[in-house]
């Protein structure tokens, strides 16, 4: 469901499901939280993979934002055209920071 790799400055989240929906929001947003809490740095989570977000996963990704100190963003990258138009449409587009797909090759951990 999500990888995490400490990345310096930020930890970088990568979602590895296609859907967040009403099925694993509860789970998705425990693990995010978790993530996010933990280690009390920026999250960048990418969300390429993402090709299906309903009300509850936009829900989910809300509550761990509200859950995050003030100081500390949650930015979302790679949206898919489906994603992103969810977060267009009720304008959670203007509330989170949104960054195209990362451009930089695979990751050596």
């Amino acid at each position: 469901m999500l990888d995490a790799v400490d990345h310096g400055g930020e930890m970088r989240v990568r979602v590895t499901g296609s859907r967040i929906d009403a099925a694993i929001a509860t789970r998705f947003k425990d693990k995010l939280r978790e993530i996010a809490l933990r280690n009390r740095k920026p999250v960048v989570m990418d969300m390429s993979a993402v090709d299906f977000m309903d009300s509850s996963g936009l829900g989910a990704v809300i509550a761990v934002r509200k859950a995050m100190p003030e100081n500390l963003p949650l930015i979302l990258q790679g949206l898919t055209p489906n994603v992103e138009r969810v977060f267009r449409l009720t304008r959670m587009d203007s509330v989170f920071e949104i960054r195209p797909a990362a451009t930089e090759g695979p990751e050596t951990t």
